[in-house]
């Protein structure tokens, strides 16, 4: 599979460079094409994403063939293997108890054996075996960049992050002055959690079925759905709770949007090479060492022709297997929920996105829903998680916001 993921990062490389020789050549003075060329640029600009997309898709698949190829019983004895390889693992790390949990799925949880009793959540439902767990938030981050990008903290409860308010400057003083001192001031930012739910449906005969892998479906989908919609709330999330609706992250774009001197605006309606130069200057240079870009994939089609003072695209893919590609270069992640181009939208997000912290219970519920679909002859599955995340330092993001059209 390696040498499929390179072959085609080959020949997204060798479409760019021929896509952006046709730009240079084809374009006039004006720095415009012709229609009949404007549609060949884009075509091969679309087959470039095309490619990039199928490079994402074989990595994932190469990641999660690798994870699942990991021994989990030892073939010798038939002990689940520990962590440190010298005692078999017990309580929902076991795999008796992941025995156990498939079992009770595929009986409706009619066949609930004891040693699921290690596992029972306060407020109803199952807790899902760890090996499960993990491999759930593997895919979550396969699907969430801000999985990727951010810092996860496991949390019991609430957890208080100090944030330093005021820092302690030099001073020249003459020989004999008096000292002076200033005061050390500190804030807190608290992260809580709060509940995520998905739910699937499973038909009867496919829960009976030995062959279908009830697990690895079970898990695919629902970290597909749990991870798209962190991700969502990560970006988006609003900063206060409107009365009667449900709780959700604080969002990386509207904190940072909302910080002082948090955003660049463009000079246009559109994004320029300068309005993405001056985002970059315009974070402190301590945290532009592991800054990173964040949009969606239609701004990166409106910057992808963008030229720096040099006349070198700014927009450089990546030749190498998971790696990104770069701007600038620094490395480019793109979600489907970054905000799309507007006027008066915040559209690209440049900094160090390990500041933005995820407080992560650290434990997730699966619940049967055994009378909702008896009547289509189906069983639904409810998966629970509480999570929370916050930017808890504003000045290590910065966003570029369109113009408003007043």
């Amino acid at each position: 599979m390696t040498d499929k993921i390179q072959e085609l990062i080959d020949k997204r490389a060798q479409l760019w460079n021929a896509a952006k020789t046709f730009l240079d050549e084809r374009t006039d003075k004006d720095g415009k094409l012709s229609a009949e060329d404007a549609a060949v640029y884009d075509k091969m600009e679309a087959d470039v994403v095309a490619y990039g997309k199928d490079i994402e898709r074989l990595e994932r698949q190469r990641r999660l063939d690798a994870d699942l190829a990991k021994p989990a019983t030892d073939a010798i004895v038939n002990a689940p293997v520990a962590d440190d390889g010298t005692k078999p693992k017990t309580g929902r790390a076991s795999e008796e108890y992941r025995k156990a949990m498939l079992d009770a799925i595929r009986a409706d949880f009619r066949r609930v054996s004891n040693v699921m009793s290690e596992g029972v959540a306060a407020d109803g439902g199952y807790l899902v075996p760890d090996e499960w767990d993990r491999r759930l938030i593997d895919g979550i981050e396969e699907q969430n960049i801000m999985r990727q990008l951010g810092t996860t903290i496991t949390t019991s409860g609430l957890h208080k992050i100090n944030i330093a308010g005021t820092k302690p400057a030099a001073a020249w003083i003459d020989e004999g002055d008096a000292l002076t001192f200033s005061d050390a001031t500190f804030s807190q930012i608290s992260i809580d959690a709060h509940k995520l739910h998905v739910a699937v449906k499973v038909t009867n005969e496919l829960l009976s079925d030995s062959a279908f892998n009830l697990e690895s479906y079970i898990l695919s989908q629902f970290a597909l759905a749990i991870g798209n919609a962190e991700e969502d709330a990560f970006l988006n999330g609003s900063l206060t709770t409107p009365s009667g609706s449900a709780g959700k992250p604080k969002g990386l774009f509207p904190s940072a949007e909302a910080a002082a001197n948090g955003s660049v605006t463009t000079s246009g309606n559109s994004i320029a090479a300068d309005d993405i130069v001056g985002l970059v200057y315009s974070l402190s240079r301590p945290y532009r060492r592991r800054a990173v870009f964040i949009m969606n994939d239609a701004t990166i089609a409106a910057i992808r022709k963008l030229k720096d003072g040099n006349q070198a695209y700014m927009w450089q893919p990546s030749y190498q297997a998971d790696e990104p590609d770069k701007l600038l270069g620094y490395p480019i992640y793109t979600s489907p929920y970054a905000p799309s181009i507007a006027a008066g939208t915040a559209v690209i997000a440049f900094g160090d996105m390990s500041y933005y912290n995820i407080g992560d219970r650290g434990t997730r519920t699966i619940q049967e829903l055994r009378e909702l679909f008896a009547g289509n002859d189906m069983t639904g599955y409810v998966m629970k998680e509480r999570v929370d995340g916050v930017l808890v330092l504003p000045e290590a993001v910065k966003v570029l916001k369109i113009k408003s059209s007043s």
